[in-house]
């Protein structure tokens, strides 16, 4: 009886990393999985997106909200070097806080300082959906330019979940500019950096310059809790 030959067995290949181009989805800039002509690679009729490339989730998105952006690809990469650190951040200056849809956190912060320098604190409230918490904290003696940032941080990093959109309310002319104009600051430079580096580990994150004691609840709450503070820790008043 005469066998047939047996089939070869079928030898895995392995799966190439796909090209990483860089794009804009909606208002933040992400990174989407292109083909070697730079266009967006799809299945089931959706595109495969990234926040940051160093996260190992990936999004399936409509292509029709892609846009492109003046970037290079990353061939074959899952980890963004030290060039494209600063492009990876969702920050921006938008006016508008109402640009994502869906669960939001909403952080309001103010700082405040008793004699710029003198005896400082922060204050902030964290709202998502029915919860709130507040932040009232005394820092030591500091500007009012420190305090005000020193509250953003102390907001940033109160969150544990990094995937949600978070819109931070400041009356701060200073912390908007430095952390969503791209002012480039001559003076308190590591916290500025520390925070900087922060918000490029939420997919989502907005500075929202607002009016100071313009009759805003939350950001009126924030300033009184940043005020306690000082008046808590016996330093002065604000």
């Amino acid at each position: 009886m005469n066998r047939r030959p047996e089939k070869p067995g079928k030898t895995a290949v392995p799966q190439k990393k796909p090209n990483w181009l860089r794009m804009q989805f909606k208002d933040n800039k992400v990174w989407v999985a292109v083909d070697k002509d730079g266009r967006p690679k799809m299945q089931d009729g959706k595109a495969l997106m990234k926040y940051q490339l160093e996260q190992d989730y990936e999004y399936r998105v409509n292509p029709s909200n892609l846009r492109p952006l003046k970037a290079g690809r990353v061939p074959g990469q899952n980890r963004g070097g030290p060039s494209d650190r600063g492009d990876r951040t969702c920050c921006t200056g938008g006016k508008e806080p109402e640009t994502a849809t869906g669960p939001m956190i909403r952080i309001y912060t103010d700082g405040a300082s008793s004699g710029n320098p003198g005896p400082s604190g922060i204050g902030a409230v964290l709202e998502y959906g029915d919860h709130t918490k507040e932040i009232s904290k005394y820092i030591g003696q500091s500007t009012n330019n420190i305090a005000e940032l020193e509250a953003i941080r102390a907001g940033l990093l109160e969150l544990k979940v990094r995937n949600l959109p978070v819109r931070i309310y400041t009356d701060s002319s200073y912390a908007h500019g430095v952390l969503a104009l791209g002012w480039k600051p001559k003076k308190n430079l590591e916290v500025i950096a520390a925070i900087r580096q922060l918000m490029q580990e939420f997919c989502d994150v907005k500075l929202i310059k607002v009016r100071g004691h313009a009759g805003h609840r939350q950001n009126e709450r924030a300033d009184d809790l940043a005020r306690s503070a000082i008046k808590g820790s016996g330093r002065g008043q604000a």
